[in-house]
């Protein structure tokens, strides 16, 4: 039996460097689970006919990645400017809540609109404010209902349409904008399996969006975005609620001190393995390589730490949007990620809480893979959840197969560190579903005659269907 190369999942944020069919191809070659479009940036119609062409590629090479859209969120921006302008340490802003002439200033104060009227309420004098991803710091010196007066704290360069975040400050933003709807009934129609909510400050915000989903009869998960000190706060709470996790670590850096956020990434893997939901590692894992072929030393030692934390995915952005060597950032992900899993010892996690019968029987059944060496671990799975679990328990080193005869969750279990997913039809017969399964793997060389592979299924007793753990040998 073929032990996995890699069991860590990578997602690729897909762009100008990679939307075309070829791109589109090498990246679901090279293994790429899970595409990301992220609605910052993208039309419905460039949705529309990116989603169609990732779904037929992927039934192409009989290998269907899943496709997460990343609804934009809530957040506050700047507003539109003809001309960058330059800052120097000491000139006052205003900012104001109604577009404004060119040259945007008034007696010597720089006049910067932002799209959010309320910023006022939720200001004194004394806080920080911080523009394009925290390269521009402002201090408070002044509110009003009419404007916010700022002093820039360091030479600096404006440009249009720059994102504002108010480190530790809780605002009154929605938790879903009238965009989000739009969007992701877009991603609705295109059968999207995942949606990430940006800015996610609490379980009801989660709550809301998957009655939104569930209105509009979509079967997607929610991907809860930690990208604040609120949803910091809150991270317990959101991760019962949510199906997955991300660690947005560019607005999280920006809206925490930098000495947390290892913290706060190592505290969010450890909720989510206790709870046996994904989590995802994202932004920066190796921005250098947009530009350059290698990445620098310190971006490996970071993808090698969340590999060694556990983390189920890692996710490239900028690297695979617009990036010159996209192909070579996931190639660099994935000998990374086997390396690292190589050294792991091979031992369960003891971080998941298992409380349903069969999912206990599913802790004995992936330890007897381990102790076996070189035995994978069958499941056959209609919500996802034994998969999740089987996943969560990381038994590193095993083979891990998951077959659903659900259409759509096949992708969706591609999200779980080390699962293999299927897409099956189930039989009544519990015995000739499981015939038909290990036929499969045969087929695609997963596993040869005389291996051995272990599965947690129902059997027929008596009349009666019972749960089981067997041991089998393939004699196909």
């Amino acid at each position: 039996m073929k032990t996995p190369d890699r069991q860590t999942k990578i997602i690729a944020t897909i762009g100008p460097a990679t939307e075309s069919d070829e791109m589109l191809a090498s990246l679901i070659k090279e293994g790429v689970d899970v595409m990301r479009l992220n609605m910052a940036h993208a039309t419905h119609d460039w949705i529309r006919d990116i989603s169609k062409r990732i779904r037929k590629i992927g039934q192409k090479l009989n290998r269907d990645p899943a496709i997460l859209m990343d609804v934009k969120g809530p957040e506050i921006r700047t507003g539109y400017l003809h001309n960058p302008i330059d800052l120097t340490r000491g000139d006052l802003i205003d900012l104001v809540f109604t577009a404004q002439p060119e040259p945007p200033k008034l007696e010597d104060i720089w006049q910067i609109e932002v799209n959010y009227d309320k910023l006022h309420e939720h200001l004194t004098p004394g806080n920080n404010v911080l523009l394009d991803n925290g390269l521009i710091p402002l201090l408070v010196v002044e509110t009003s209902p009419k404007r916010v007066r700022c002093r820039v704290l360091q030479d600096a360069q404006l440009k249009s349409r720059r994102h504002v975040n108010l480190p530790g400050i809780e605002t009154g933003l929605p938790s879903i904008t009238e965009k989000d709807r739009l969007d992701t009934l877009v991603g609705i129609e295109c059968e999207h399996d995942f949606f990430a909510l940006s800015f996610t400050r609490d379980a009801d915000a989660i709550d809301l969006f998957k009655s939104f989903l569930k209105d509009n009869k979509s079967s997607a998960q929610v991907i809860a975005k930690i990208e604040d000190q609120q949803g910091v706060s809150n991270l317990e709470d959101i991760v019962s609620a949510a199906d997955g996790l991300m660690i947005a670590r560019g607005d999280l850096g920006i809206e925490c001190p930098f000495e947390e956020l290892p913290i706060i990434q190592r505290k969010s893997v450890g909720i989510c393995l206790a709870k046996g939901k994904p989590v995802i590692i994202a932004t920066h894992l190796l921005e250098s390589m947009i530009e350059s072929p290698v990445p620098t030393r310190a971006e490996i030692s970071d993808v090698a730490n969340a590999i060694n934390e556990e983390a189920d995915c890692v996710m490239l952005s900028g690297e695979t949007t617009t990036g010159l060597y996209p192909i070579e950032c996931v190639q660099m992900l994935k000998r990374i990620s086997t390396r690292i899993e190589q050294d792991l010892p091979p031992v369960l996690s003891e971080s998941i809480r298992l409380f349903r019968p069969k999912a206990k029987m599913l802790r004995s059944a992936a330890l007897l893979a381990l102790r076996m060496g070189n035995t994978a671990v069958l499941v056959f799975t209609r919500s996802g959840d034994l998969a999740a679990k089987l996943g969560a328990l990381r038994p590193n080193g095993a083979p891990l197969f998951a077959f659903t005869d659900i259409p759509g969750l096949h992708r969706r279990l591609r999200l779980i560190w080390g699962i293999e997913p299927y897409l099956m039809d189930f039989s009544e017969d519990p015995e000739l579903t499981i015939q038909d399964a290990i036929k499969r793997l045969v087929s695609e060389s997963r596993v040869e005659k005389d291996d051995q592979i272990v599965m947690v299924t129902n059997v027929l007793a008596d009349g009666k269907v019972v749960e089981s753990i067997q041991l089998r040998e393939v004699d196909i």
